[in-house]
């Protein structure tokens, strides 16, 4: 089974993935690089382009059971996505500790604010599931996955993170 752990970048992705161990971890930006699928480069927005088909073929020729952790893992043809959420006030500050720019940071938390990653994921992969890892640490985030992973897909179905009062809040 190939399983995506997608979400805006600052949700908590990589941490959670770096603790689970029943599943072989496959850090999409590191087989971007390893398989040289990067197609150019977005100056303004600072970011490599990819070209995802190709990646998607070289996913689907990968054997095993293995956990798709990255921002667009759920573009690559899993059997499940589970995308990982976070408030857009908590991920604004997520991303200020990173030191990335006001423009990125902004980007992305509307990016969150409106759902893009879980709009993209119901697109292209039948079975998905959200968790809200506002205020979670990365080993409840993990178990969390696991659990989906074990079969608990009811409480963590599509629907149950919004965060339309926050943004109303922003007008």
């Amino acid at each position: 089974m190939k399983v995506a752990v997608t979400g805006t970048p600052g949700v908590g992705k990589t941490s959670a993935c770096a603790l689970i161990t029943r599943m072989r971890i496959v850090h999409v930006n590191d087989l971007v690089d390893e398989l040289g699928l990067v197609s150019g480069y977005d100056r303004a927005r600072r970011t490599k382009e990819v070209d995802v088909p190709k990646l998607a073929k070289a996913v689907a020729k990968m054997e095993g059971d293995m956990l798709l952790e990255g921002h667009f893992s759920h573009l690559l043809g899993p059997d499940l996505a589970i995308v990982l959420r976070c408030s857009p006030a908590v991920l604004e500050k997520r991303l200020k500790k990173k030191g990335w720019s006001d423009k990125k940071i902004r980007e992305n938390v509307e990016a969150e604010a409106v759902d893009v990653a879980l709009i993209e994921a119901i697109e292209n992969v039948s079975d998905v599931c959200e968790i809200d890892t506002t205020k979670m640490k990365p080993s409840q985030v993990a178990r969390a996955i696991e659990s989906i992973l074990a079969g608990e897909r009811q409480k963590y179905r599509v629907g149950n993170v919004d965060w339309s009062e926050e943004v109303l809040g922003w007008y």
